[in-house]
């Protein structure tokens, strides 16, 4: 018997291969490579490592594959270096005074607080709308179907209409905006509380009521403003429209810890969310109350919403735009990664609205124009591609 290099072997080893296989090894390697090697026996698992080498990678979590991660990082790193410009942009563009001087920082804390104000209402608009439209398994109504913005607007016109201009001046104060706070999360708790808790809840019929309320509301809104002198009509126009202008330092010290603990309570329910989007059935079959984990997301959700449209108005379209683009630019469904990407796209469109307003066409941070036309236009392309995100 001759090797494959020529060289004379013994019948005995190839016998007693033949006989017991076994002694191939786990790798299956046959003892003539062993007796190439000089006697040496083969390194266990060489084989099975190379083979495992050439299987893909596979995995089961939010982002299964290499190219997955590295895309929603890459993205992350280009918002947060765009929410940077933003910011450095919003704080030191058209600034008369040279960087090295005092007097720059005096004028840049002065824009701090419209910063502030933007990264909050971008915060309150992300995190509500991701966390909606979850637990109402529909990804193109916002919680402004609930009647956040018509309410604001039925405080508004009722104070022009019974009290006067002055009204409008004296309901900028911190009491004012804590009994507005105080009404929106009270009503919004009210409808949530006695639509879901029944036998036969639903949270479909909780929208439906929600519209109807908001279509009432406004409709009272409107018949008051109809009554108002042009004069009336044009300063309470300045106040309904979403504006960053609209917003008070006084504000901050209410608004940010509420927006802070409702954020943070969403993002630690951000497995328990993963679960909801699964719907009624699945959540009561995996061991989760579905009536108590709605009620808790929808409660962060109300004092969010409340938060935002008493801080600068109505803004319609904003929470669908941001959470459309998303679940577009994260490509998973898990909420501990939708909710920093969407925070961060919320600040970008928003501060980028800003700026645009107000150093080009100097609207004094009137932003919802931009907004609307821009989250309209998304809306529309939804709808017209049949609802497909």
């Amino acid at each position: 018997m001759r090797a494959k290099d020529g060289s004379d072997l013994p019948a005995e080893t190839v016998t007693e291969a033949a006989r017991r296989p076994a002694e191939t090894g786990a790798s299956g390697t046959d003892p003539t490579v062993t007796a190439a090697r000089g006697g040496q026996p083969p390194r266990r698992g060489t084989e099975r490592s190379h083979h495992r080498s050439r299987r893909p990678s596979r995995s089961s979590g939010p982002l299964p594959t290499t190219k997955s991660v590295r895309r929603y990082w890459t993205m992350i790193i280009v918002l947060a270096v765009a929410s940077a410009g933003i910011a450095l942009g919003i704080l030191a563009w058209d600034n008369p005074m040279p960087i090295t001087d005092p007097g720059f920082w005096l004028i840049a804390k002065l824009r701090l607080t419209n910063l502030v104000v933007i990264a909050m209402v971008a915060l309150c608009q992300s995190f509500g709308t991701v966390a909606f439209q979850t637990v109402t398994n529909n990804r193109i109504i916002t919680p402004s179907i609930m009647g956040f913005e018509s309410l604001y607007v039925a405080i508004q016109t009722s104070a022009m209409y019974f009290f006067g201009v002055t009204a409008i001046v004296e309901l900028k104060g911190l009491v004012p905006f804590v009994v507005q706070l105080g009404l929106m999360v009270g009503l919004s708790l009210a409808l949530y509380g006695w639509l879901l808790s029944g036998r036969h809840s639903s949270v479909a019929l909780m929208l439906l009521i929600g519209v109807v309320i908001g279509g009432g509301l406004g409709s009272v809104a409107t018949f008051m403003q109809r009554t108002l002198t042009p004069s009336e009509f044009d300063i309470l126009s300045a106040r309904l429209f979403g504006s960053i202008s609209n917003s008070d330092s006084s504000y901050l010290p209410v608004s940010i810890p509420l927006c802070v603990l409702a954020c943070l309570g969403l993002y630690l329910c951000s497995s328990r969310l993963n679960v909801l989007a699964l719907g009624r059935d699945m959540t009561s079959n995996l061991g989760l109350n579905f009536k108590g984990e709605l009620l808790k997301v929808l409660f962060f959700v109300s004092i969010l919403m409340a938060v935002s449209v008493s801080m600068i108005g109505p803004m319609v379209f904003l929470g669908f735009l941001v959470a459309m683009l998303a679940y577009q630019f994260a490509d998973t469904f898990d909420h501990k990664r939708l909710f920093p990407m969407a925070a961060l796209i919320g600040f970008v469109v928003l501060g980028g609205a800003y700026f645009v307003m107000k150093n080009i066409f100097y609207a004094e941070g009137v932003v919802s124009i931009i907004i609307e036309i821009v989250g309209g236009g998304a809306f529309l392309l939804v709808i017209l591609r049949k609802g497909r995100l």
